[in-house]
């Protein structure tokens, strides 16, 4: 039986996103199972949850099926069918780059949209760092472990020598070919023994108590700072990557933490009924 709307908004709140103003969400409707309106309903939950006063951004890339326009390109595949509903729900903005488009709706939508750079659009003054330093959080609905786009953000932070930088060539609708310099944000930064170590990272951080879990519609919800994320995902690339973090990275992260200092950390993981 489907998942209403009126339940879905309780175990959101339970959870903890009636308190919650700038929200980020990672989610799997197929984790999440049957919900009354599918990935809309669960939008609507979300955005009632957090009440008026909530935003909502999300990542969502692009399709490279076509040349790119960022109101007609659909989502990268990989982000699922919620960030394409979200995409083309009246109402969402989105800014306009082909390789890192966001969108977000609320009343902080143009705050954490623009402005927008063109190249290393993970780094500080893009769309996410804003999002990290205004006290967004991650909500987590079933995404694959490796899904968390704040850790790119922490790719900047870090202070990994030689890091991996690309240069990758994108097709607009109104302009044609165009370049885009960035961070390997597909194959990461650097090597690591391990293999891929995005979703390590992630595990690591979850055994830190600055999470709360409980269950939405059919999964394992998990929510948690990005401010807490972030500084956790620099150190752990600082020691795993070979990195010696520096008084300017020590410096930046201190001041990242104070702005999102957490009432969770430290506490041990909360898990909901």
């Amino acid at each position: 039986m489907p998942t209403d709307k009126q339940t879905l908004t309780h175990q959101l709140n339970h959870l903890g996103l009636n308190d919650c103003c700038l929200l980020m969400v990672h989610a799997s409707m197929r984790a999440v199972g049957p919900v009354e309106g599918g990935a809309t309903g669960l939008i609507d939950a979300i955005l009632a949850a957090m009440g008026p006063g909530g935003t909502l951004v999300q990542p969502l890339g692009a399709d490279d099926g076509a040349p790119f326009d960022k109101d007609v390109t659909p989502t990268e595949g990989d982000l699922g069918v919620f960030a394409e509903i979200f995409r083309t729900r009246a109402g969402t903005k989105v800014n306009d780059h082909a390789a890192a488009r966001f969108g977000a709706v609320g009343p902080l939508a143009d705050e954490i949209l623009e402005p927008m750079p063109l190249h290393h659009y993970y780094d500080e003054g893009s769309p996410l760092s804003r999002f990290v330093r205004a006290g967004g959080r991650v909500l987590r609905l079933g995404a694959d472990i490796d899904t968390v786009t704040a850790t790119h953000y922490a790719e900047y932070l870090a202070d990994v020598p030689d890091k991996r930088h690309v240069s990758r060539r994108y097709e607009r609708a109104d302009t044609g070919e165009q370049r885009i310099d960035s961070l390997d944000d597909v194959d990461g930064i650097a090597v690591w023994g391990g293999g891929d170590y995005f979703p390590h990272i992630l595990i690591d951080f979850l055994k830190t108590g600055a999470v709360r879990t409980g269950p939405v519609g059919g999964c394992r919800a998990e929510l948690f700072r990005a401010g807490d994320f972030v500084p956790f995902a620099v150190r752990w690339r600082d020691t795993n990557l070979g990195g010696m973090p520096g008084k300017r990275v020590v410096i930046r992260l201190e001041h990242l933490m104070a702005e999102n200092k957490s009432e969770w950390a430290g506490h041990g993981t909360t898990f909901l009924p």
